[in-house]
């Protein structure tokens, strides 16, 4: 794993933002730069770390971790859905099927946990039972495992606009998705939080919940964005777990759900100024990405120079020929 003076070294260089006009009009995510060329799209993910659907700072390597343990995951899944990876030609690159994504994200959710607004404990522990339409019993504590996991949907948000919650009765009745769509879409999710899961205990880990995206080519569902990332999941330590629940204590986390946490008990959850990202926090937050990144591959992670748009530049170019 990285050490600490590596990454605060490379902090004020790490990747912002690309421009690369000979991949034409560039549009931008929270933390990915898109590009669509010749019916493909061209995915940069960069440093830029997000939280309560904002844009919070730079972690260095980030981006990289991210955009391999996507792909690690998307080689292992194929066997239950096609997914859009079509080359990485540069750690922090994806070439995929340019999708028409649909508008609804799945969320899987193991264990009654988060600090986000859609979050289940977040209405649970304000008194709510009934939580995107699914019934929840009286009794349960933080980070209790529930009895199956269960599915609650959000929009995918764009721009400037956050995540909303959804029902499966709202999405199918107002014809967001098509039925059959939907319904594969519930299925496939929960194939792969189960795949994921048994996964991760392989590697002492705990698949908490997880986000999963779908885009349709041609009719066809295809599994799209990233999967079982320390963005879109989140991934809790097994062996202590039950420990430390038991003493009220969160559980050891390798996600960015310390980081949620960290802003929380500052006092931020999404709204006005936030808190400016400590030194330590910056050190903390990417050395917790690589250790799961190493934990679930069982490869090491190499640090590289900054700045790197050149390499993804030159990388880019020579995989599409241009």
């Amino acid at each position: 794993m990285v050490n600490a003076t590596t990454i605060l070294a490379q902090r004020d260089k790490a990747l912002l933002d690309t421009d690369f006009p000979f991949l034409g009009i560039r549009q931008q995510g929270k933390v990915r730069d898109f590009y669509s060329y010749n019916g493909q799209r061209i995915t940069i993910t960069t440093d830029r770390q997000s939280a309560f659907d904002q844009v919070l700072g730079l972690i260095p390597f980030k981006g990289s971790v991210l955009n391999e343990l996507a792909a690690w995951w998307f080689h292992k899944t194929r066997h239950i859905i096609p997914n859009h990876m079509i080359a990485t030609p540069d750690p922090n690159v994806l070439i995929s099927d340019d999708c028409q994504a649909v508008p609804v994200e799945i969320i899987v959710r193991g264990y009654l946990s988060g600090a986000t607004k859609t979050a289940i404990w977040s209405s649970y522990s304000q008194g709510e039972r009934t939580i995107y339409g699914l019934e929840f019993p009286d009794g349960m504590v933080k980070n209790q495992k529930l009895p199956n996991p269960v599915i609650t949907p959000t929009t995918h948000a764009t721009g400037g606009s956050h995540d909303e919650r959804l029902t499966r009765e709202q999405i199918i009745g107002k014809d967001m998705v098509p039925k059959e769509i939907y319904e594969e879409m519930e299925r496939v999710s929960l194939e792969l939080f189960r795949v994921g899961q048994l996964e991760a205990l392989k590697h002492e880990l705990i698949l908490v919940d997880t986000k999963y995206e779908f885009g349709v080519v041609d009719g066809k569902l295809l599994l799209i964005d990233e999967i079982h990332t320390p963005d879109s999941s989140r991934f809790w330590k097994a062996d202590s777990y039950q420990e430390r629940i038991e003493v009220g204590m969160e559980p050891e986390n390798f996600d960015k759900e310390f980081l949620r946490l960290w802003y929380v008990e500052r006092g931020y959850s999404g709204e006005g100024q936030p808190p400016h990202m400590t030194p330590e926090l910056v050190v903390q937050v990417a050395q917790r990405y690589m250790m799961l990144y190493e934990m679930l591959t069982g490869e090491t992670f190499e640090a590289y120079e900054y700045p790197i748009n050149g390499r993804i530049e030159a990388a880019i170019k020579r995989e599409l020929n241009v």
